[in-house]
């Protein structure tokens, strides 16, 4: 994969918790432009992560993203912390799998907590191509990342609360009165995303209006055990329930390419000879996945007991 050498150019504590890091290229040139919805995969030290971009798409000359420290993860979020202003980082080009739709009639984007760092980006395109688009908006108390900065973008139709109940209220009111036509774009922690894309299914959103974008991949079951058969090779893999087929490949002695760990990257794909794979990453898109002709091998599985990758 194609990286790019960056310099951080700013590091600010924007709420508790949270640090705002902005990053330039060394000569202050154009960075490759990105759609709202974006992310790049950061590597600081041995930690790999990834991380949706703030900053506004077109021809843009800084990537800022926003970082929420995690003392029990896995130290990818304490050495962005860390870094100081004029520190190198390597980051991928920005990638996509939560972009806006352009046909959409109206936008209705739902946060929670740090997910609000790509419902930004989304406000701020909305606003640039003069779509209609309203946020609702949930945090604690003291993390309230960017919330001036949406109330200035938003004005009346930037909805933020601190209390649960009314978040629920706020849900329902907005979901049951959206006008045909509307998309939902909802990110936060796995429990809040799966409400509310319960409740809106609840309400009849056919489920090509909605989508999400989750920072770490879904609590899932350990899975069924298959087994990955290397066609290059010929050799045979044993993947048990709870073990990653990336790590049970590595295991083997065979090399495979990873960075982000959490299917967002797309750097571990493998392309997938026979069998179903079972997807489980952030990265494929509709028509990839229903190909069945690659696989994500840090996060996802197998639907049958074989699975034939080119390796």
């Amino acid at each position: 994969m194609t990286t790019l050498r960056l310099v951080v150019a700013s590091t600010t504590e924007i709420a508790t918790g949270i640090r705002e890091i902005t990053f330039v290229r060394p000569d202050g040139g154009v960075l490759p432009s990105h759609p709202a919805g974006s992310h790049i995969v950061v590597e600081a030290g041995d930690q790999r992560n990834a991380y949706s971009l703030t900053n506004p798409g077109a021809r843009p000359r800084r990537y800022s993203v926003a970082v929420l420290l995690r003392p029990d993860g896995n130290g990818g979020s304490r050495a962005l912390h860390d870094l100081r202003p004029g520190a190198e980082v390597v980051v991928s080009p920005p990638r996509s799998a939560f972009p806006p739709v352009a046909t959409a009639r109206r936008h209705l984007l739902v946060a929670g907590g740090i997910g609000i760092t790509p419902m930004l980006a989304h406000a701020r395109e909305a606003l640039r191509w003069g779509r209609e688009a309203e946020l609702l908006y949930v945090h604690r108390p003291e993390a309230a990342a960017f919330g001036s900065t949406v109330d200035d973008l938003l004005g009346p139709r930037a909805h933020r609360t601190t209390d649960r109940a009314e978040f629920g209220r706020l849900l329902g009111k907005l979901l049951g009165g959206a006008p045909i036509g509307t998309h939902l774009y909802v990110c936060g922690p796995t429990a809040l995303m799966d409400h509310v894309l319960d409740t809106a299914a609840g309400l009849g959103w056919p489920a090509e209006r909605l989508h999400s974008e989750r920072f770490t991949p879904a609590e899932l079951e350990p899975g069924r055990p298959f087994t990955a058969r290397l066609a290059r090779s010929g050799r045979d893999v044993k993947v048990g329930p709870g073990t990653s087929l990336l790590d049970a490949l590595l295991a083997e002695g065979v090399p495979v390419p990873s960075m982000c760990r959490q299917g967002v990257c797309g750097e571990c794909r493998v392309p997938v000879l026979s069998g179903r794979p079972s997807h489980r990453d952030e990265y494929l898109d509709d028509d990839e996945r229903a190909a069945g002709t690659a696989v994500m091998c840090c996060v996802s599985r197998s639907e049958t007991d074989l699975l034939e990758v080119d390796l």
